[in-house]
């Protein structure tokens, strides 16, 4: 199991590259992919307002892929907000509550998270988590500060 970020599964949607090809080998890998209620929510807007897709469109593309759309629970709501009150820095570490219910979410089913984002994969680092860091925009891949591999393999 794989937790997919609001990026990682836009990414795919919009087969942007180079992120779009490393989540395309994963929804066909057979590997069960999940994202939040609140991930989805923030992908499926972006998706909508900043691309114009419509919202059936959007719905049809998603449902057919096989993600799993996980509910927020109390514990992992809870967790979230934990993990942004203390990771969440205004000028350094811009982790959005959305963030960290995917950061929540993949902690406590203990699978990676697959990320682009710089500030959610220092988070899933120093929590000790798995992830897959996927390439931004630009190509470039996240690592551990100091060049470490880290408690959170890359996979």
């Amino acid at each position: 199991m794989l937790v997919l970020d609001a990026y990682a599964l836009e990414a795919f949607l919009l087969d942007e590259e180079p992120a779009g090809a490393v989540v395309e080998d994963l929804v066909f890998s057979g590997e069960q992919l999940v994202i939040s209620a609140v991930n989805l929510a923030e992908m499926a807007d972006r998706l909508q307002r900043v691309y114009g897709l419509s919202r059936t469109q959007v719905e049809v593309d998603v449902l057919s892929i096989g993600l799993t759309i996980s509910e927020v629970d109390t514990a992992v709501a809870f967790d979230a907000a934990a993990l942004r009150a203390a990771f969440y820095r205004r000028r350094s570490r811009t982790v959005s509550i959305a963030d960290c219910c995917a950061a929540a979410l993949a902690l406590d089913r203990d699978v990676p998270l697959v990320t682009s984002d710089p500030a959610l994969l220092e988070l899933m680092w120093n929590q000790a988590g798995e992830f897959i860091a996927l390439p931004d925009t630009a190509g470039v891949v996240w690592s551990p500060p100091g060049g470490t591999s880290g408690a959170g393999p890359v996979r």
